[in-house]
Formats: structure tokens, sequence, C-alpha cells
């Protein structure tokens, strides 16, 4: 009888451990869908096209069926890559504005990037984040005023200068205006500026900014704007 309690249980609760990469594509198709109601026409269009190339091939060069075969592989690659491109645009267009939109951006970099959100917050819930990273510091501001957002960066750039020493301080804000970061190019952008500082560097200043006092009207944000279960791919956004 004791044996039979570590048994799991048939139905469900085994079907639900089963393909998570397919749930989690499942997930993220029916939340992109609400943005983009084209999805699912260019991602299996897209797969269908190359097909009908490859069988268009096989009948004039046979045997079909082996040239459908090798159209496959290729067929699953173009329609992965037009639909994570698609995905991707459709998730960053419902979340962009959102308070703390660019802190989901931000945890999409890959490893040896280090994220602290909201690090400094105004009574109008404009933001800093911070990353740490082989560039150095980068403070990134994110806020429906581009004046405030400004000041709250200027202001927590003279703090960490204090204690970052040769360390390079980068500010990036976020929005689509000029000299603005888009949401969707955040990712990229942070990982395009010019590495600076060596791992161990990077582990002083880590230390150094952990002993440093908390930025100024700490208030609460709502955290995690992205859709419950879906996660952005590393990396950000492919370019187009």
């Amino acid at each position: 009888m004791a044996r039979n309690k570590d048994v799991a249980p048939a139905g469900g609760g085994a079907k639900k451990k089963r393909f998570p990469r397919l749930r989690q594509i499942g997930q993220a198709y029916k939340v992109a869908s609400r943005t983009d109601k084209r999805l699912g026409l260019y991602t299996f269009g897209s797969a269908g096209l190359v097909l009908a190339v490859f069988a268009a091939i096989g009948l004039l060069a046979g045997p079909a069926w082996f040239w459908v075969l090798m159209g496959l592989p290729l067929a699953l690659l173009v329609a992965t890559i037009i639909f994570t491109r698609r995905a991707e645009a459709a998730v960053y267009q419902q979340i962009e504005g959102q308070p703390g939109a660019a802190a989901s951006a931000l945890q999409t970099l890959r490893r040896g990037w280090f994220v602290e959100a909201a690090i400094a917050v105004n009574r109008q819930q404009d933001v800093v984040h911070r990353v740490i990273g082989k560039p150095g510091i980068i403070l990134v501001g994110e806020g429906t005023s581009a004046g405030r957002v400004k000041n709250l960066l200027a202001q927590e750039h003279r703090r960490h200068a204090r204690i970052a020493g040769e360390v390079p301080i980068h500010e990036l804000v976020v929005g689509n205006d000029e000299g603005q970061v888009p949401l969707r190019k955040l990712g990229r952008r942070v990982q395009k500026l010019p590495k600076s500082i060596s791992p161990a560097e990077m582990t002083e200043v880590r230390n150094r900014l952990r002993a440093m006092p908390s930025g100024a009207n700490q208030l609460p944000i709502p955290k995690g704007p992205l859709p419950k279960n879906l996660k952005l791919p590393k990396g950000g956004v492919p370019p187009r």
C-alpha cells in the first residue's frame, strides 16, 4: 500500500508535464495573436510556400516525396524565424508605455549582464534601471516625460559617479523620440555599447554598488508587465 502512494496519478497530471516547449509556443502564439492578427497567416503561409517550392522541384526532378521531405526542415526554420520576429514585435507593442516595460526588455539580456530594476523612481513613476556589464554601468530611464527622466538620470549619474571610479557610466532613455531608444531595440543597443571593463572589474563595481544607499523616492511600481507565462527571447528582438 505504501508503494502505491508513490505512483504518479494517471491522466491530467502526467499530461501536463509533457511537451513544455509546445505549451510555451502555444502560450506565446495566443498572447501575440491578440495584437498581430496575421501572425498565423504569415507563419503557416511561409511554411506552406517553402513546401510548395520543393514540391514543384520534385514534380520536375522527381521523386516528389523526396523533395517534400527535404523541404520540411527549411519550412520549419522559415516559419520559426517569422513567428519569433512577429511574436516579439507584438509583445513589445503590448507592453510599450507600461511602467517597468524597459526592465522586462532588459531581462532578455544574456549571461554576463546584471540587471537591477527600478533603482530610482519618482512620484510620477518615471524610473531608472541599472545594468552592469562589460561596457560598465548603464543607467536606463523610462517615463512619460523626457525632461523628468533626464533629470532623474542625471541625479543617478552623479550618485553612481561618486563610487564608480574609472568605470564608464552610460545613460539611455527609452522612447520613440529623437535621441531615445525604442523599447524593441533596447537590448541590442545595450549589447552594442563599447566594452570597457573586465569581469573582475565588473565584480568589484557590483560589490561597491551593493553598499550604495538606495536611490531617491523609492516608490513601488507595477512589476513585470509581460503577459503571464510569456518569456521574451534572449538577446532582444532580431533586426528586421
